[in-house]
């Protein structure tokens, strides 16, 4: 009867070590699978950066950068020379900052011909309409801006930006006025060309 229980005790004992093993490769293939998903979501991530750079006769320069994340992209841009207060900020429709005072960038980013407003309003808004961001008493401002209503190089015209630039401006937007929302000066631009 020992001999018996000893032997039942033994097989017990033996399924338990490989039910304990099976479970720890089944956790470490399971963890193998987290990190591919991980770096498969890394890969789709696309990232485009610029330096702006001053306009009429201004000091105003920054960056800007698009992250292009499972369809949203999100603008995030950072400025220092800016007179303390509200400033707008948009895309326009020609990545060209050749002329001293930025209107070789042409208007405001517009393609589906909607009037100027604040962004996401019913009565319309350009793709372009970003809105107004707070620059410090140092001069220092900063925007972070996040859309499915854009792209990076993908063949919808409606939604690509790149051939855009990026424009800050003088003054506030005052989300009504045609074409542009009177928000003066252009003061700072780039270029989005990939």
């Amino acid at each position: 009867m020992k001999k018996l229980e000893s032997i039942l005790l033994l097989g017990i004992l033996v399924i338990f070590i490989q039910c304990k093993e099976t479970k720890k490769e089944s956790s470490a293939e399971s963890d193998i699978d987290t990190e591919a998903q991980t770096e498969t979501v890394e890969e789709n991530i696309e990232v485009v950066k610029f330096m702006m750079e001053p306009k009429s006769n201004s000091n105003v320069e920054g960056d800007v950068s698009f992250t292009d994340e499972n369809g949203q992209i999100t603008m995030v841009a950072s400025f220092s020379g800016l007179s303390p207060g509200e400033h707008a900020i948009h895309i326009h429709e020609k990545a060209d900052c050749s002329s001293d005072d930025g209107k070789s960038t042409g208007g405001h980013w517009n393609p589906t011909m909607e009037p100027h407003g604040k962004w996401g309003v019913a009565e319309g808004f350009h793709k372009g309409d970003i809105g107004n961001f707070e620059a410090d008493e140092n001069g220092n401002g900063s925007i972070t801006f996040t859309t499915d209503q854009w792209c990076l190089g993908c063949e919808d015209d409606t939604k690509n930006v790149i051939g855009k630039a990026v424009i800050v401006h003088q003054g506030v937007d005052d989300f009504t006025s045609q074409p542009s929302g009177a928000a003066g000066a252009r003061i700072s631009c780039t270029g989005i060309i990939q």
